[in-house]
């Protein structure tokens, strides 16, 4: 199982994988209550006014598989049902929705489409993940799910499972009772995690099926009867920070895979923060490979994963993708958003042109005194370590249980005595106070992990040098709240927090904070500033 360090210790990245991976998620499902029969045609309409589908929180949509099918757009999707501040995804059912036109944002929605147990006996209860939809060469249906295996006998119970259906609406049966089509042990063995399917069924009718998570990918060829394996899997390359969600499609004559992406780093094309994903993908002449990488077509989206569909509907192309943009939204509770591909034919092969998420009209911005967003940042610790993302401290959100990426963090094996960060104005601005919502997993005085500072406190640049402002308020180092100081009013481009680390004498504790406002005298309209700019340490004009 992948790890990484979070803060101080040592956890997994928290995607479908790892979370599912460690069992925990396992002894959750098997205490949630006994599922009700799934009730043919509980299908409700709904107005869509733009992205999310869903946007009011009531349903929570997610791992979009996108389906064209006598004259609809269908979108498969998981459920998530986590509560506020639960890091885990909880995900116990299928939804359904369907659309004949996009664009009227009218669709049609079935909330209790199906839940792996009524379909697949051997299959661990309310745990349904990243599923797809295909209509096979014998124009049935056959669903494709990630299923957590009864009495696994493997080291990781995950397995692909594939239900049957004459239209995709269900009922839906077993196309493979005698258990998964694929395992750790069946039909050969493999040491992935086998999650995530993605099927193409070709222009000729060959049918092809990829699978797998945590940067390990393979394909194969199916026999004509959907679920047996023709040939030996493939073990893919080339496609640049694959992590999981492939998808697979052709298009004229070429064959696309997209795929979650997360080759981390300051300079990379897909994000900066090793929690996030990107969208990206590669590009085929032949369905089992070999790839090449073409980049990224969505960029990290505002919830931690990112798992994604394409198909052509009506003469356009769209891709379906989630993000936790609905009410109530976190990483743990997602929504689906549709929004049109468009490509570049002047180049071979066609190009996917970087997709623009779009967002119904955002509420007129109300004034604030917090003008942190309009500042450009550096820390101490720049280039941030790739867990963290230091554009956390000034994007206006504060989460129960943030995981890494939603915090400025500091953790290395040997952590420094002191820390800082600066927030970068294009002009002079007023200040007479600021707020800090600190974050830790230690207690004060603590050596090692993330612990409250010992200390810490506010310079401004005077055009020179760097000045403590003065006649403040107490700096207070709770991790439960804001820690608000004032002090009298200057006018600077740029402030700087400093910090001084906890210890226990021998060692010193890494510093992490969610959240840095920077408080204007009196409340103004603020616009955020270029995040892909960084600050200056010593205030320098840009």
């Amino acid at each position: 199982m992948k790890t990484h360090r979070k803060f101080g210790t040592l956890v997994s990245v928290l995607t479908l994988s790892s979370v599912l991976a460690v069992g925990l998620s396992v002894a959750h499902a098997q205490t949630l209550a006994p599922a009700p029969a799934q009730i043919p045609g509980t299908w409700e309409t709904v107005h869509a006014n733009g992205n999310p589908i869903l946007p009011d929180g009531k349903d929570y949509t997610t791992d979009p598989a996108p389906l064209v099918a006598n004259g609809k757009l269908y979108i498969l999707t998981g459920r998530d049902t986590a509560d506020v501040g639960v890091n885990d995804f909880i995900m116990p059912e299928w939804q359904m929705l369907e659309s004949d036109d996009p664009a009227t944002g009218v669709w049609r929605h079935n909330p209790h489409f199906m839940r792996p147990e009524d379909v697949f006996k051997w299959a661990t209860p309310a745990r349904a993940y990243g599923a797809q939809i295909v209509q096979g060469p014998d124009k049935r249906y056959y669903m494709y799910a990630p299923i957590i295996e009864r009495d696994s006998p493997n080291k990781d119970p995950f397995a692909i499972g594939v239900a049957v259906s004459d239209t995709p609406e269900g009922p839906w049966t077993d196309a493979h009772p005698a258990g998964p089509v694929v395992s750790q042990s069946y039909p050969v063995a493999n040491t992935i995690q086998n999650i995530d399917p993605t099927v193409l069924v070709d222009d000729d009718g060959r049918i092809y099926l990829y699978w797998g998570t945590f940067g390990r990918l393979k394909g194969v060829e199916l026999e004509k009867d959907m679920v047996t394996f023709k040939g030996t899997p493939v073990d893919v390359t080339g496609l640049t920070g694959f992590f999981e969600a492939p998808w697979l499609f052709k298009r004229n004559g070429t064959y696309y895979m997209m795929y979650a992406g997360n080759k981390a780093g300051p300079d990379s094309d897909c994000t900066e923060a090793v929690y996030y994903a990107c969208q990206a993908y590669g590009t085929a002449s032949s369905p089992l490979g070999p790839w090449t990488y073409r980049g990224v077509l969505l960029d990290p989206v505002s919830s931690t994963t990112s798992h994604g569909g394409i198909v052509q509907f009506k003469g356009k192309w769209y891709i379906a993708y989630h993000t936790a943009d609905a009410k109530g939204g976190d990483h743990f509770r997602r929504s689906v958003s549709l929004d049109e591909v468009t490509w570049d034919d002047s180049v071979t092969p066609a190009r996917i042109e970087k997709v623009e998420p779009t967002r119904p009209p955002a509420p007129p911005p109300e004034p604030q005194r917090n003008i942190a967003p309009a500042a450009r940042i550096v820390a101490s610790n720049s280039p941030v370590p790739v867990q963290y993302w230091i554009r956390a401290l000034n994007d206006g959100k504060v989460h129960a249980n943030p995981l890494p990426p939603d915090t400025w963090g500091t953790w290395t094996p040997n952590n420094p005595a002191q820390q800082w960060v600066v927030y970068q104005w294009e002009a002079p601005v007023k200040l007479n106070g600021s707020r800090i919502r600190f974050w830790n997993d230690q207690p004060a005085g603590s050596g090692v992990g993330v612990a409250p500072p010992k200390a810490w406190h506010l310079e401004y640049w005077d055009e020179h040098k760097w000045v403590p402002v003065s006649h403040t308020t107490a700096y207070g180092t709770s991790t439960e709240d804001f820690n608000a100081v004032s002090f009298d009013t200057v006018e600077t481009r740029c402030l700087r927090a400093v910090f001084d680390a906890s210890s226990d004498g021998k060692t010193y504790a890494a510093i992490a904070a969610q959240e840095w406002e920077a408080l204007y005298p009196k409340p103004v309209l603020v616009e955020a500033a270029d995040t892909r700019l960084s600050a200056s340490p010593i205030c320098a004009a840009s």
